[in-house]
């Protein structure tokens, strides 16, 4: 479904509010003496809408504060934005115009985007579908509003576009948004001012999303990005995590408990659903929920009602589901671990969070970020980080995501030890390094020799790399490594490699392995 929708209720909605006037293209600018900010140049809004009540309803709304031009075709407001001085902001209408030979929203949004590509765009819909918030974001849509809209929602998108009020940035020398005093949203990659964008954009349509990625990846802070950024950030914003309790414990935590529900139940507890009410409730790792706990979590999402642990009456919330996990959800479903229908409730819009070897450029802002939070929680200086450590982080494939990032930095700056840290995370580059440097300076002056030391003691590293990978399997090392099985033994005898004594009581096992496939 798109969002090409009759106004007909809209209007009927907008009548009872505002009285219905003309409404030339280009709005009388502010009444004599309505705008504050005498001192300054105020703000420019255009607005585009085919329902004259729904402009004279915004321009009433934002007149005092703001010069609002409104217009109700493209084609007028096309040519007022090549005008000066531009507007500091567009709010127009998903559905420009029932005439399908004039230019539709999509087409306006992306000539608007690449004539001004500046310019933040809000979105007006008359519904919430996941399609048409992506094509939006796609097209270059800062914030999406959905019809009827009060004055507090277009107040929020408004400031929100032209100040940001709700966050702040992290400092001068990091590109991200302060969510409170202990956690930021980073955003100096490409693909995060894009999530930051997805983000934005989903917080006003309040639907439920679903945030996938590997763990360590940033998806409890996406979620926080997206509750204060909604309608909903001076309400309460509360994380759940469903892996790290038991099914009768999560179901008592997520819907509270009456009076000897249970032993030890001595009084009634409110859950996290009621609690929230109003607020955003973030459920992490949703993939490892109980079945039995996800046919009421169902429920909730699908009227806001649910009933405590051991109780009859029903309690109705109002609260908005943020879920997160970290598993192929897919499978998941095909296994019959997750409820379909579940997931198709909770995928109102989904976010996927690209691990960090993915966005190796934020690497060296991340590093010294996280270095400068823990100088501060610590009460010392930062440490300097060097170009070699550097090097080695970028290089580094991060498994572990910005967690592994985070601990690797506090590593360091608690050990002082920046070759160590080096070492860890490059162990062959640091053997390569060696080797060079013994050669040098040695003195010995004979290249050829050098040279193929050099390649005997990468060769070697790379050997024992693979062989710690495959748990010193050596049959698997050698498919690895692409050479024969002889050839890597004779290679393993040759450079006198041994495996490490915390695998000696497996080499016995993996050796038998070995011999009864060759058998």
């Amino acid at each position: 479904m798109g969002l090409v929708v009759h106004f007909n209720r809209k209007r009927r909605y907008l009548s009872q509010i505002v009285s219905s006037g003309h409404i030339t293209n280009r709005a009388n600018e502010h009444p004599g003496g309505s705008m504050k900010n005498h001192g300054k140049r105020a703000r420019q809004i255009a607005v585009l809408d085919a329902d004259s009540a729904i402009l004279d309803y915004v321009r009433r709304i934002l007149a005092d504060r703001f010069i609002v031009s409104s217009f109700t075709n493209a084609l007028d407001l096309n040519r007022s934005l090549r005008g000066f001085p531009p507007p500091d902001l567009l709010i127009m209408d998903w559905h420009t115009s029932e005439d399908e030979s004039e230019e539709n929203a999509l087409g306006l949004l992306a000539r608007t985007r690449a004539f001004m590509p500046a310019l933040p765009i809000i979105v007006v819909a008359c519904s919430a579908e996941p399609n048409d918030i992506v094509a939006a974001t796609r097209m270059g849509a800062t914030s999406v509003i959905l019809k009827p809209f009060s004055k507090r929602e277009i107040d929020l998108a408004v400031q929100q576009c032209l100040k940001m009020p709700a966050v702040q940035p992290v400092d001068d020398n990091v590109d991200g948004i302060r969510l409170n005093e202990n956690t930021f949203f980073v955003r100096s990659s490409k693909r995060m001012r894009e999530i930051e964008s997805q983000c934005t954009l989903v917080a006003r349509a309040d639907i439920p999303v679903l945030i996938l990625g590997e763990s360590g990846t940033g998806k409890e802070v996406a979620a926080m990005l997206i509750h204060k950024t909604s309608a909903r950030s001076q309400r309460s914003f509360l994380k759940v995590n469903c892996a790290a309790m038991p099914a009768d414990l999560l179901e008592s935590e997520l819907f509270g408990y009456e009076q000897g529900a249970f032993t030890g139940a001595v009084k009634s507890k409110p859950g996290k659903f009621e609690i929230c009410n109003e607020g955003t409730i973030l459920l992490d790792e949703i993939g490892e929920m109980p079945p039995a706990l996800q046919a009421k979590l169902l429920q909730v999402l699908q009227d806001g009602s649910f009933s405590r642990l051991g109780g009859r009456a029903s309690v109705k919330v109002d609260v908005r589901v943020i879920a997160a996990t970290n598993i192929d959800i897919k499978a998941a479903i095909s296994q019959k671990a997750f409820r379909e229908d579940l997931y198709y409730r909770l995928n109102g819009f989904t976010l996927k969070m690209p691990p960090l070897r993915e966005r190796t450029e934020e690497i060296p802002i991340l590093a010294q970020h996280f270095m400068r939070k823990i100088a501060t929680k610590y009460e010392r200086e930062p440490l300097p980080i060097s170009r070699a450590l550097l090097q080695a982080l970028s290089r580094y494939t991060w498994p572990g995501n910005l967690r592994e990032l985070e601990n690797t930095i506090k590593r360091y700056f608690v050990l002082g030890d920046e070759q160590a840290i080096i070492d860890e995370l490059d162990p062959l580059q640091s053997t390569a390094m060696f080797a060079i440097t013994n050669e040098c300076t040695s003195g010995s002056g004979n290249l050829k020799r050098i040279v193929k030391n050099l390649k005997g003691n990468a060769e070697a590293a790379a050997i024992a790399q693979s062989l710690d990978v495959m748990g010193w399997n050596r049959r698997a090392a050698a498919q690895e490594l692409q050479i024969s099985y002889k050839a890597l033994l004779y290679k393993i005898k040759e450079y006198n490699l041994s495996p490490p004594r915390k695998q000696l009581g497996l080499i016995g096992g993996a050796a038998r392995f070995e011999q009864a496939q060759s058998a």
